[in-house]
C-alpha cells in the first residue's frame, strides 16, 4: 500500500471495504462516517470561511497554485489509487490534470465589471463568495472532477464539503488529504458516507451552494432536498450524446476520433459518444471502420499502460451494459463487434462493441450505456438525423462530422446540446465553460463563467 493511500485507509474494524474494479480485491478501507460527523464538518466549514475570504484572490490563488505542485508530486500515488478504484488506465494522468485545472482556475482574472458612470456616479458588478459550498462527485473521474467542483469554490473564496462516491472515495479522501497539507484547519472537508450522508449534505440548511456531477435520476433528488435551504446549484447530469456524419465524409479520416470520443475511460464519460447517425451513403464503412477498432483495441487491467480500456467501474454498471446489449441482440440488431464480457481479463471487463441496424426506440439508443458500447444508426435525410438526436431528454453535448465544416456548424446550431464538437467529441478545457440542457442539467463549469457560478453578485453604486 503506498503511502498516500496509508494516510487515508482506515483499519478493516472501522471501515467499508472498496475493491480494486479490474481484481476485485480489496484496496484499502474507507472510513464510514455519519451525518453527525457531517454537521461538524459544515460547522467547520462555515467557521473558517470569513478568515479565508479574507485572504483575496492572490493569497488564494497562490495557495492554490502550490497544491498543484504538490498533486503534481505526488501524481504516481494518487495515480495508483485511481487506477484501483476506478479501473482506468492512466490514473497518473488524470492526477496531473487535475493539477493543471487547479492552476487553470488560480490564474484566471476576474475582475469587477463597471456598469455605469456619469461623472461623479459608478455603479460596479463584484462578485463575492458565497459561503460553504458542497460538492458531491462522480466515480468515473473522481479526482479529476472533485478538482473541478473544489478548484473554483476555493479560488472566490468559499469553503467546501466534500461527499465522493461510494464507489472511488479513497482517491477523493486522498486528494483532499493533498489540500488540507496546505489550507488553514475547515476550509475543506472529505466525508465518506452513504446515500443517506450524501442527502443530509444536499439538504443542509448551512449549505450555501452545491455542484454535482452525477446522473439525472439522483440530481432531481438533489433539487427536492435543497428546496428548503435556497442553496444554488450546479448541475451537470447524465448524458446520452448523440454524434451525426454527414454524407461525403472520409470515414478513414474520422473513424478514430470518433471511435475514442465514444470509449474514452471505457465509455465511461457523460459526454462521451453514446449514439451515432450515420449517412446510409457510409455506414457500412463506418460500421466496419469502428468494429475493426474495437476488436483491436488493448483491453486489461489499467496499471499495463499499453492497455487502452480498462474494467468497467463497477457490478451494477456492468449489468446495464450487459442488459443494453442483451436487448439490442434480441430486437435483431447486429452485433459488429464485442457484445459480450471478456471474463478472461476478469469480472467486471466487457468487449468493446459496436451495434449495427439499430434504430430509436430500442434501449441501447434510448438509455445512457456509460460504457464500452456504441449504437450505429443509419439514416437518409439530415433532417430526421437532427430530430432524431434531439429526441431524447438529454443535451450534454453532441457532434457533427463532415468535410464541409462550414455544412457542419449549421447542424450544430440546431442541435439542443450544451457543447456541440465539429470533427471531434469530447475534448474540454479549463477556459471554456462547459455544462448541459434539457435534463442534462444547468449551471455552468469552468472559465470565468465556472468561477461566477461559485460566487454571489453584488452591485456596488456611488
Amino acid at each position: 500500500m503506498n503511502a498516500l493511500l496509508s494516510s487515508v485507509s482506515v483499519d478493516a474494524d472501522r471501515g467499508r471495504p472498496i475493491l480494486d474494479a479490474a481484481t476485485r480485491e480489496v484496496i484499502g478501507h474507507a472510513p464510514i462516517q455519519t451525518v453527525e460527523e457531517l454537521n461538524a464538518a459544515v460547522a467547520a466549514a462555515q467557521a473558517a470561511q470569513p478568515a479565508w475570504a479574507a485572504l483575496g484572490h492572490a493569497e488564494r490563488s497562490r495557495l492554490l497554485r502550490l497544491i498543484a505542485d504538490d498533486i503534481d508530486a505526488s501524481a504516481v500515488e494518487l495515480g495508483e489509487i485511481i487506477t484501483h478504484e476506478q479501473g482506468k488506465v492512466g490514473g497518473e494522468g488524470e492526477a496531473h490534470g487535475a493539477a493543471h485545472w487547479l492552476r487553470a482556475a488560480a490564474d484566471i482574472a476576474l475582475e469587477p465589471q463597471v456598469l455605469a458612470q456619469d461623472g461623479d456616479s459608478r455603479s460596479e458588478l463584484h462578485y463575492v463568495p458565497l459561503g460553504v459550498v458542497a460538492s458531491i462527485g462522480p466515480w468515473n473521474f473522481p479526482v479529476m472532477i472533485g478538482v473541478w467542483h473544489i478548484a473554483p469554490a476555493l479560488r472566490m473564496g468559499n469553503t467546501v464539503v466534500i461527499k465522493p462516491s461510494e464507489y472511488t472515495p479513497l482517491s477523493v479522501l486522498a486528494l483532499v488529504e493533498i489540500f488540507r497539507r496546505h489550507l488553514p484547519e475547515g476550509v475543506i472537508t472529505a466525508i465518506s458516507g452513504d446515500r443517506e450522508v450524501g442527502a443530509a449534505l444536499a439538504a443542509h440548511p448551512d449549505i450555501a451552494k452545491i455542484v454535482f456531477t452525477g446522473s439525472t435520476a439522483t440530481g432531481r433528488r438533489i433539487v427536492e432536498s435543497s428546496a428548503n435551504n435556497l442553496a444554488r446549484l450546479t448541475l451537470e447530469l447524465g448524458g446520452n450524446d448523440a454524434g451525426i456524419v454527414l454524407p461525403g465524409t472520409d470515414v478513414d479520416a474520422i473513424a478514430d476520433k470518433l471511435f475514442w470520443g465514444a470509449f474514452m475511460n471505457t465509455g465511461q464519460v457523460c459526454a462521451a459518444l453514446k449514439r451515432v447517425y450515420v449517412h446510409e451513403s457510409v455506414y457500412e464503412p463506418m460500421v466496419a471502420a469502428l468494429a475493426a477498432r474495437a476488436d483491436a483495441a488493448p483491453m486489461g487491467s489499467g496499471h499495463d499502460k499499453t492497455n487502452r480500456l480498462g474494467p468497467v467501474q463497477n457490478p451494477d454498471q456492468f449489468a446495464i451494459v450487459s442488459r443494453l446489449v442483451d436487448d439490442a441482440r434480441e430486437r435483431g440488431a447486429r452485433i459488429a463487434a464485442g457484445g459480450e464480457p471478456a471474463a478472461d481479463l476478469g469480472p467486471l471487463f466487457y468487449r468493446p462493441t459496436i451495434i449495427a441496424d439499430v434504430e430509436d426506440g430500442a434501449a441501447i439508443v434510448d438509455e445512457e450505456q456509460f460504457g464500452p458500447v456504441l449504437p450505429v444508426i443509419k439514416y437518409s435525410d439530415v433532417d430526421d438525423a437532427v430530430r432524431r438526436a434531439n429526441g431524447l431528454e438529454q443535451g450534454l453535448g453532441a457532434s457533427v462530422w463532415g468535410p464541409d465544416a462550414d455544412a457542419a456548424v449549421e447542424v450544430a446550431a440546431r442541435l439542443e446540446a450544451g457543447t456541440v464538437w465539429i470533427n471531434q467529441h469530447g475534448g474540454v478545457d479549463p477556459s471554456i465553460p462547459f455544462g448541459g440542457t434539457k435534463a442534462s442539467g444547468y449551471g455552468l463549469e469552468f472559465g470565468v463563467e465556472g468561477l461566477k457560478a461559485m460566487a454571489a453578485t453584488k452591485v456596488i453604486r456611488r
